[in-house]
């Protein structure tokens, strides 16, 4: 396993994480038992995987730290809570006692990572005037280490939230959505992460549009369509054939985990599945080299404008 420094945070980490949430959650959100799940997790760390991201949302909190018993020293932990409650936006006194929670159910004393998660732009200067003082109150009583944010890259896919969250500087990791498809964080998102040197990881690397066919199909002739690309420039048969050469790329999920790991300024890549075999796969290509020059300056020019896609 190919390993990275997670910027300013020092942490010395796995290029490919293990994302605790998404449409699967371990396999939860798809009927995996919780040994099943856990299985998943030794299988990471068997792997070489050393970042593992879940949140109080994803209600996978208590897996990892089962999964992680007596390895918790082997790995960087990362953990989030919303910043919007039941009545209305996150007090510090309820952030304060989520991170409580989060810590019973790690099983841990710290958490190396924390998000305010999936951050709205309206509720930015909320965060960092109420909740960030908080956070790093935590961080001197030794709770937890760093202090991250995620945004909402289905909502946001123009990455609003994060470019004005970069002005100030009391973020060490952000989380980003990235792929393929739409690879606007290029521009708008890792210059300002690389001039701070602030940490990195990708998600939305590989979601339902890069994974179905169909909904591939679906999505370059809702584009053509659109006007975002020329008719005739993209094979709306096979939109990604291109890649798929013999001894090059075996597939589009393998091609587009590539594509993300590569790019400067990433520093880790979240995948998430309930599927070991699809783990290992995972796993394998993000470990793997990158794509062929031609093969991402073809994708610049089919998608390196595109900015209102999540792909999920």
């Amino acid at each position: 396993m190919d390993t990275v420094v997670l910027g300013r945070t020092g942490l010395e980490v796995s290029v490919a994480g293990l994302g605790c949430g998404g449409h699967s959650r371990l396999g939860q959100a798809t009927g995996a038992t919780e040994e099943e799940s856990v299985r998943l997790v030794h299988r990471a760390l068997e792997l070489g995987v050393t970042y593992i991201d879940t949140a109080r949302a994803y209600g996978t909190e208590e897996i990892v730290g089962r999964g992680l018993a007596g390895q918790r020293d082997q790995v960087v932990i990362s953990t989030k809570a919303h910043p919007q409650g039941d009545g209305g936006p996150l007090t510090p006194r309820a952030l304060r006692e989520s991170v409580q929670l989060s810590l019973r159910r790690l099983r841990t004393d710290r958490v190396d990572v924390f998000h305010l998660h999936g951050v709205d732009v309206g509720l930015y200067e909320h965060c960092v005037g109420e909740l960030v003082p908080e956070l790093q109150r935590l961080r001197a009583e030794g709770a937890l280490r760093f202090l991250a944010i995620s945004e909402r890259f289905g909502a946001d896919p123009g990455h609003t939230m994060l470019q004005r969250a970069l002005l100030d500087d009391c973020w060490d990791v952000v989380m980003v959505g990235f792929n393929l498809l739409n690879p606007s964080a290029r521009d708008r998102v890792f210059p300002l992460t690389q001039d701070k040197n602030i940490g990195v990881e990708v998600m939305f690397a590989v979601r339902r549009t890069l994974s179905q066919p169909d909904e591939l199909r679906r999505v370059a002739r809702q584009l053509v369509e659109e006007g975002h690309i020329s008719e005739g420039a993209i094979d709306l048969d096979d939109p990604l054939g291109f890649l798929l050469r013999p001894g090059r790329n075996g597939s589009v999920v393998e091609s587009a985990y590539r594509f993300a790991r590569h790019e400067p300024g990433c520093h880790v890549v979240l995948t998430g599945t309930g599927n070991l075999a699809h783990l290992e796969d995972n796993i394998s290509s993000i470990n793997s080299q990158p794509l062929a020059t031609e093969e991402v300056e073809g994708l610049r020019r089919l998608f390196g404008h595109v900015d209102h896609l999540s792909g999920n």
